[in-house]
């Protein structure tokens, strides 16, 4: 149940969840597709989000109210609007003039699920915050399939706008918006991502690109960060068809269904949305991208398709760093959890966390 510290955002997912569920099947409607207990497509078009997977997973995706008063060396924010921002500050002191470079989050979950709020994406990027130091926006991203790609593109290059605003503006406006211009250095802008979010780092990256740096200034992407992507094929690779999915947060089915909701009507992964390296996308060597460090879980069902966008960028020219997690599966960082209580995980982490930190400082 929400409360009346939540963001206004999340007290209305709540709500939706409850009003969806309290009308699911005994009000006459039927389940007509199921995604591996994540969520429930009725014949009316509506959709229950309801978790019924395994109640362990369940705190990961409790909702984290913002807080003003420091907790862990930073505070949080939420800037309600078009998009709706989540901002982690963290509490360093910077030389005079110079701002943090500013992380933007974008959310995976296959574009079907999760909210920036949750849990398993609040005890990473405020950590991330506190480690590099920098500013972290998150942002709440459109679900599919009521809103299918490009809804999210657009979604993140709205934000990106709402940034832009923000650090050109000297006007009244909302308080954390405020803390927000004093504390960021808007020309070192990260796009970092999650799962399908990573899938929206290289989109946007590149549409940010196309528009050139006169249209964005002052704000300026500087690099993107694509965390165990959602890049595949129509086809089965290797690792998809030999792997064993060892986490709720990603099997085969969810791969499937999640993208056959979220991509364009009648399209498959073979879409540029979701196999940016295939004959379908533009080539990528006319495609403006940042410098990118991409990371590659060893363990991962789609393993093989993330190797082969990080040849796909070498062989185009582009300036790529790759990052394998050794021994890990999709998301793994994710899991508070197992990065709290297993060593190996938690080691993993760092090692994740210390790679965006020696990327974003090198620019």
């Amino acid at each position: 149940m929400a409360t009346a510290t939540e963001p206004k955002q999340v007290q209305q997912q709540a709500t939706d969840v409850a009003v969806v569920a309290a009308s699911a099947p005994g009000g006459g409607r039927k389940v007509v597709d199921e995604v591996s207990g994540w969520m429930r497509v009725m014949d009316d078009g509506t959709v229950d989000r309801t978790w019924t997977g395994p109640p362990e997973a369940l705190p990961l995706m409790q909702p984290v109210p913002p807080y003003a008063e420091p907790r862990d060396g930073h505070t949080l924010h939420d800037i309600p609007g078009e998009p709706n921002l989540r901002v982690y500050l963290p509490e360093v002191a910077t030389d005079a003039g110079a701002g943090l470079p500013v992380i933007v989050q974008l959310h995976g979950g296959g574009f079907c699920i999760s909210h920036p709020s949750w849990l398993m994406y609040h005890h990473f990027y405020a950590r991330l915050a506190c480690a590099l130091p920098a500013v972290v926006v998150a942002i709440e991203l459109p679900l599919a399939p009521e809103r299918r790609l490009p809804a999210q593109v657009d979604v993140a290059l709205d934000a990106l706008r709402r940034l832009r605003s923000i650090a050109v503006s000297d006007g009244a406006d909302d308080p954390a918006a405020k803390l927000l211009r004093t504390a960021a250095d808007f020309s070192r802008v990260f796009l970092i991502g999650d799962s399908s979010g990573g899938n929206l780092v290289h989109l946007v990256g590149a549409r940010v690109g196309e528009d050139g740096a006169g249209t964005w200034a002052p704000l300026r992407v500087a690099g993107g960060i694509p965390i165990h992507p959602g890049f595949v094929r129509a086809t089965r690779s290797k690792s998809e068809m030999e792997g064993t999915a060892d986490s709720v947060f990603f099997t085969l089915d969810m791969l499937d269904k999640f993208l056959a909701m979220a991509l364009p009507e009648g399209e498959t992964k073979d879409h540029p949305y979701t196999c940016p390296m295939g004959p379908n996308a533009p080539p990528l060597e006319s495609v403006p991208l940042p410098p990118m460090l991409v990371a590659v879980a060893e363990h991962d069902l789609i393993r093989d398709t993330n190797l082969e966008y990080v040849d796909a960028l070498r062989a185009a020219g582009k300036e790529v760093e790759l990052l394998v997690n050794r021994g890990m599966s999709h998301s793994f960082y994710l899991n508070k959890y197992a990065v709290d209580m297993d060593p190996v995980t938690g080691e993993r982490t760092k090692e994740l966390v210390d790679a965006i930190k020696s990327f974003v400082d090198r620019r």
